[in-house]
């Protein structure tokens, strides 16, 4: 169907935007209402439902990962415009301050109604995750301690 081949092509350019360090067109892509959540306990967890502070938790992921690179593995779509389900699974690799290369795997689950992204659970090996973030910090960047961005108990 041409309107999943659309989605899974609108998608794939949010993360082409990530990979240039740029969230603005990914920022463009919410509707209302929104969730937003990211599993675990460390600085990118939490869940957020107001543009006030998923603009912020973008604003971190780009100061933890400053050359963070997504290569999309698979993308799947379902669904109609008024309800839509797609996964996007991913792998990624950055660079410590120490200059080492790591990496993770996950999964973005959107959901999406008329275009909008409404729903973003973001899984990934959140192990993995807590200790790059914890030797982050210990080699000098302090975004990679901050608390969760969480706005679900203002909502």
């Amino acid at each position: 169907m041409i309107y999943r081949r659309i989605v899974e092509f609108q998608l794939r350019r949010a993360f082409d935007a990530l990979n240039r360090g740029d969230h603005t067109p990914v920022l463009g892509a919410f509707g209302t209402p929104v969730e937003h959540v990211f599993f675990g306990r460390h600085a990118l967890a939490g869940s957020r439902h107001a543009m006030a502070s998923i603009g912020p938790w973008y604003e971190r992921l780009k100061q933890v990962f400053p050359d963070l690179q997504f290569e999309i593995r698979s993308v799947a779509v379902r669904g109609m415009p008024w309800n839509t389900t797609a996964m996007v699974e991913w792998r990624d690799r950055f660079t410590m301050p120490d200059g080492t290369r790591r990496g993770n795997q996950g999964v973005h689950a959107v959901g999406l109604k008329w275009g909008k992204v409404v729903s973003l659970r973001i899984y990934c090996d959140t192990q993995v995750l807590a200790e790059t973030l914890h030797d982050m910090q210990a080699q000098g960047r302090p975004a990679a301690g901050l608390p969760p961005i969480d706005d679900a108990l203002a909502v």
